[in-house]
């Protein structure tokens, strides 16, 4: 029996593969098992996982006898994780602070931020996580924090509008390929799975209330080939909704509704799945076990009409709405 799996497991699996610490391992395993179909043809997967994790589990005990957690793994949350990378005074605690409700420290000093530092970005009913970091150098990367980039879904690299402001962009591109890392804007789905190097990535210039003339031209044009360029404000708020939409392209996601028979869909909490999701994904995100017994299910959205009786196969898009028939 084929396994069938999906979308959401071989997201989980990529997960594994570039996971750097044992907490991001056990959780990238634990979503594998989590999102694995449950049927006769993945019992030896299944166990497979499951014997893995107990392993991973022992090791890391082991390992952290009197150690606390470590301070650079952030849970993941939302539809995507975004890593905000810059140099010192770039504005990525405001950006977070001006767009979420995360408690960040913003000064006008360098180095306020020692640790990550997550927050949740929603709109559209899509939340975003941002992670604020500490500032890194040419001559300086704190340690664990490449581990914080690397298990990101994108990257924004965070400048300040200035006269530097491609001498910013290179100091900090040239931190991450001394560590064999390259920026490109891509999809993440169009991206090699298998190839952890290239990252899905955005340079985003704050404070461009206080842009030099010409500034945001030149940054176009010489990174335009390869990196998209987002100009923003966290002090007026100026190209927010913007950043927030490109990053929803790049994580290639639909928000999906469901709709219960006889009753109203929640428009206030969409599941959100890869694109090319079908019925019977979103099935199994409701419950494991649904897949197996629905019958079939209505569809509102792109359908040819309204409550369309729709297949298990049926390929969704944003913001459908969906009946489940069991």
């Amino acid at each position: 029996m084929p396994a069938n799996l999906t979308p959401e497991y071989e997201k989980a699996e990529q997960r594994f593969r570039e996971a750097v610490t044992d907490e991001a391992r056990i959780a990238a395993l634990q979503e594998m098992l989590s999102a694995i179909p449950k049927h006769k043809g993945t019992e030896k997967m299944q166990a497979d996982l499951k014997r893995r994790l107990s392993q991973l589990r022992r090791e890391h005990q082991k390992s952290g006898v009197g150690k606390g957690p470590d301070p650079f793994y952030v849970p993941r949350s939302g539809a995507g994780q975004v890593v905000l990378v810059g140099l010192p005074n770039t504005g990525k605690s405001s950006l977070v602070a001006a767009t979420t409700h995360a408690d960040v420290k913003v000064a006008d000093y360098p180095f306020t931020t020692v640790t990550p530092h997550p927050g949740l970005w929603i709109q559209d009913e899509i939340p975003i996580e941002l992670v604020d970091t500490p500032p890194l150098t040419p001559e300086h990367v704190p340690t664990g924090l490449m581990g914080t980039i690397r298990s990101a879904d994108i990257i924004c690299l965070v400048t300040e509008a200035a006269d530097n402001v491609c001498e910013q962009v290179e100091s900090v591109l040239a931190a991450l390929a001394a560590r064999e890392l390259t920026l490109r804007t891509r999809p993440r789905n169009q991206l090699l799975p298998l190839d952890p190097q290239p990252k899905p990535a955005l340079i985003v210039i704050n404070k461009m209330d206080i842009a030099p003339p010409g500034m945001l031209e030149e940054v176009q044009d010489l990174y335009g080939p390869q990196l998209d360029c987002r100009a923003v404000s966290a002090r007026t708020r100026q190209g927010l909704d913007e950043w927030f939409q490109r990053l929803w392209e790049l994580l290639v996601m639909i928000r999906v509704f469901a709709k219960q028979p006889g009753h109203p869909p929640d428009l206030k909490k969409p599941f959100l799945l890869s694109a090319g999701s079908t019925v019977a994904d979103l099935a199994r995100m409701i419950h494991r076990d649904l897949p197996d017994h629905m019958k079939f299910a209505r569809l509102w959205g792109h359908g040819r009409f309204e409550g369309q009786q729709v297949h298990r196969t049926e390929v969704l898009r944003d913001r459908d709405i969906v009946e489940i028939h069991e």
